[in-house]
């Protein structure tokens, strides 16, 4: 067990480090292709509630995409970050209703609707610094999202990392019985299904 966290956590910050290096410009214009690859997917297009969130730093960028769900009129759910760790859910209004929240995130400051929401979405997208050709999925290491995507387990959901292009790995990503497999990529590069 100790050696798996080891490993996950040496990949992380490898990952981390590459991350930092990504330019502003580049960011802005991946951003914009990954929301035409996953908006030009059937599933996502067709989902009346989608789970999402709002990226921070050299994540990918979902700011259009979730400009573009409102504007279409889908239901964003964005987490809250509640103290055990866990996550609450709360629509997305719009930028001009997000704050900044813990951890350098921006959250949304719409009336909260409980962790049990989540299972209302058809399609969930997902933060991840990687995931593997089965699905693995390696993340900052807090266990938030393994925690509600255990709210999913059993439903008909689309469970979807969001990653860049060379995030999507060939060798297998250490993982521990809690790790929740992801059943879709999605990079600027279009989306793809894991299993």
């Amino acid at each position: 067990m100790q050696d798996v966290r080891a490993a996950k956590q040496a990949l992380r910050e490898r990952l981390l480090s590459r991350r930092r290096e990504i330019g502003a410009r580049d960011l802005a214009e991946s951003a914009g292709a990954l929301r035409d690859v996953l908006l030009a997917d059937n599933q996502v297009a067709d989902a009346s509630t989608v789970g999402c969130y709002v990226s921070v730093g050299g994540e990918p960028g979902t700011g259009p995409l979730l400009d573009e769900l409102e504007r279409r009129g889908t239901q964003t759910l964005l987490p809250v970050h509640l103290d055990d760790g866990d996550l609450d859910w709360a629509r997305y209004t719009g930028a001009h209703g997000l704050a900044p929240a813990p951890m350098g995130l921006l959250e949304p400051q719409a009336r909260r609707l409980g962790p049990a929401e989540i299972r209302r979405a058809q399609v969930v997208m997902v933060p991840a610094l990687a995931v593997d050709r089965h699905g693995h999925r390696l993340g900052r290491g807090g266990g938030s999202y393994d925690r509600a995507l255990t709210r999913l387990v059993g439903s008909d959901a689309l469970v979807v990392a969001l990653l860049h292009d060379q995030e999507v790995l060939d060798l297998p990503i250490p993982h521990e019985r809690h790790d929740i497999p992801v059943h879709a990529v999605a990079t600027p590069s279009g989306v793809r299904r894991l299993r």
